[in-house]
């Protein structure tokens, strides 16, 4: 079984989008971080989630990949959020399982709040609130996150390779030639460095979700990686103590990535919570 591709529409915008999977069943819509375009979230990973019973859909947000490109123009973490609602309208799923990390778990904070009615459950992943003093980044994970992204594809290949040295998960999770893999397959997909500056804009003015995740009545999980530095795991810590009867996990070893060691016990994880939260 191999992804589908579509198309959906936000007024002027157009996202990309790739479904696995039978539409009779739950839908989980997977959203992605910083820069970040559909195709990291792995295809084998995502098959996994497809066999626990699920359609999987994942989707280029705006400003990446083979989603429009927002030249010119500001946006909000909401605007963002509406995208993948246009998603789900798109596929005419009502309600869905929703998934993001780092900025996408952001995304789906925000969709808790102005789109709690179109959500079955909603899963933050590495993420926060944007309450200062929580998830901060490192000082040598802040340099990786702020530093221009470099005009070549070799560069940005090894740039790619020593960032999650720093800030992924424990070395021996980490495949050198299995990032680099990625990253060429991204480079050559779409390369939008003022995309990404203009999608960290959107994430810093939405300003601190405390006041409006307490409010929250959605199932919800949240997952952080004990070694995570580009955002701590006190972000997913309190992302969990804001949120009436959240659950949280820590994943032991794992940094601001998703590596293949970790596959098992995160699908295993989030099945088991969504089975118990929301009842077929």
């Amino acid at each position: 079984m191999d992804f589908q591709a579509g198309a959906a529409r936000n007024g002027e915008v157009e996202i990309f989008f790739e479904s696995l999977g039978d539409s009779d069943k739950p839908t989980l819509l997977l959203v992605n971080g910083l820069g970040s375009q559909c195709v990291n979230y792995d295809t084998e990973w995502c098959r996994r989630f497809s066999d626990e019973g699920f359609r999987v859909i994942r989707f280029d947000n705006r400003d990446v990949g083979l989603s429009s490109k927002m030249d010119g123009g500001n946006y909000s973490l909401s605007d963002m959020a509406d995208d993948a609602v246009a998603v789900l309208d798109e596929v005419d799923v009502s309600r869905a399982h929703v998934m993001g990390c780092s900025l996408g778990g952001m995304i789906v904070q925000r969709l808790a709040i102005d789109h709690p009615d179109r959500l079955l459950s909603v899963t933050s992943v590495m993420s926060r609130t944007g309450e200062p003093g929580y998830g901060d980044s490192s000082e040598a994970a802040l340099e990786f996150l702020l530093a221009p992204l470099p005009a070549s594809r070799a560069d940005n290949i090894e740039r790619q390779v020593a960032g999650l040295h720093v800030y992924g998960s424990k070395p021996e999770w980490l495949d050198d030639e299995a990032i680099r893999t990625r990253a060429g397959i991204a480079f050559d997909r779409c390369f939008c460095p003022s995309g990404v500056g203009r999608q960290m804009k959107a994430a810093l003015a939405d300003g601190s979700r405390d006041e409006q995740l307490q409010k929250v009545n959605a199932p919800m999980l949240v997952i952080h990686g004990s070694r995570d530095t580009l955002i701590n795991p006190s972000g997913g810590r309190h992302t969990a103590e804001m949120i009436p009867g959240a659950r949280y996990v820590e994943i032991e070893g794992m940094g601001h990535d998703y590596p293949p060691a970790v596959w098992d016990q995160w699908v295993g994880v989030w099945s088991g919570f969504v089975r118990d939260a929301v009842p077929a």
